[in-house]
């Protein structure tokens, strides 16, 4: 029996909290939760294991992700940011942040925890704003590794916009939120989650009062932080281990509701990934998903099928073994050559 307590996700899942340094909102959580071992199931021992962060207006719900994962040999952990999901406190602003770096501390905390449980090979798979917060966090890794690979789904590299948007509307943003940070700046607009929430258009099941259809509002100093971090980002930075950056094969219209919903990125736009892949590090692999939605993971059956496909064969040939007794990657196995599109 797990010594931690059930997760929300019910039996079979357990949820950490990981007690972090207050912030000027007053105190401040993560929440680690893993995959238990189910009543009836066969599970081994395994010395491999995965670490999930989610991205914007969103947390840890997607359970069939953490079972494929699990099918593969994988122990399964996922990371509710502060301020997210099972972290998200009375006093706090939802989601809100002014430094990405912020979040090193629960991303340290998680994996000191993983390896303390007993794995050798730690991959950190992310998805949309925890795409660029990932990547960013582990170039301030490098040296001794403390992650093996990573594996990026619809990473949020750059803001999906107009020229104006992206360049004046920035500065202003900079400005607006440097002085007054909790300033509204925007809002979301919600067809994207409602076409994925059973209540609505889609087939998924999720807290409601964790991703609203409607989303929290953007802040001047998220927003800040987000253009300050893309702009580093697509500086190039120089990540030691492996990634794979997974990206649908076209993207849908992010402003309104549209058919496209079911079969593109109506969040951000894909040409982005593509231009800061290779930015990541050498040893980059980029894939196309026809057909994937912003989540991947949440496309039609026979798209995630093939995403999951891609991950765990890029899994098996990128993250190879190592001994046990060993900390670090033995990069010389790894192809480290260009970007494979």
């Amino acid at each position: 029996m797990s010594p931690h307590p059930i997760d929300v996700l019910g039996p079979g899942w357990s949820a950490q909290t990981l007690e972090l340094a207050p912030d000027s909102e007053g105190p401040v959580t993560a929440t680690l939760v893993r995959r238990e071992s189910r009543e009836g199931e066969q599970k081994t021992p395994s010395r491999r294991a995965v670490l999930y962060v989610h991205g914007y207006i969103d947390y840890f719900f997607q359970t069939h992700l953490g079972d494929a994962w699990a099918d593969h040999g994988y122990d399964f952990y996922a990371l509710d940011l502060r301020k997210y999901g099972r972290s998200l406190r009375a006093h706090q602003t939802p989601n809100y942040i002014t430094d990405l770096a912020a979040y090193d501390e629960e991303l340290d905390e998680a994996v000191r925890i993983i390896r303390a449980d007993g794995h050798d090979v730690v991959v950190v798979m992310a998805h949309s704003t925890g795409g660029l917060i990932v990547p960013l966090w582990a170039n301030r890794r490098r040296g001794p590794h403390q992650i093996d690979g990573i594996i990026l789904n619809s990473p949020w590299f750059d803001l999906n916009g107009n020229r104006f948007e992206q360049t004046i509307l920035t500065r202003i943003v900079n400005v607006i939120g440097r002085f007054r940070p909790k300033q509204i700046v925007s809002k979301l607009p919600s067809h994207y989650a409602r076409s994925l929430h059973q209540s609505a258009n889609g087939t998924w099941d999720f807290n409601l009062a964790w991703k609203p259809f409607n989303g929290f509002p953007v802040r001047a100093g998220w927003l800040r932080a987000i253009r300050k971090a893309h702009a580093e980002l697509n500086a190039g930075i120089s990540i030691d281990v492996p990634i794979l950056v997974c990206a649908s094969d076209a993207s849908g219209n992010h402003r309104r509701a549209s058919p496209e919903l079911t079969h593109t990125d109506c969040v951000l736009n894909v040409q982005h990934m593509v231009d800061g892949a290779p930015r990541l590090g050498k040893d980059v692999t980029l894939v196309h998903i026809p057909g994937g939605i912003h989540d991947l993971a949440l496309s039609a059956l026979p798209v995630r099928t093939q995403f999951f496909d891609e991950v765990f064969a890029w899994a098996k040939t990128h993250l190879p073994d190592k001994p046990a007794s060993t900390g670090n990657l033995d990069t010389g196995s790894l192809d480290t050559g260009s970007l494979d599109t």
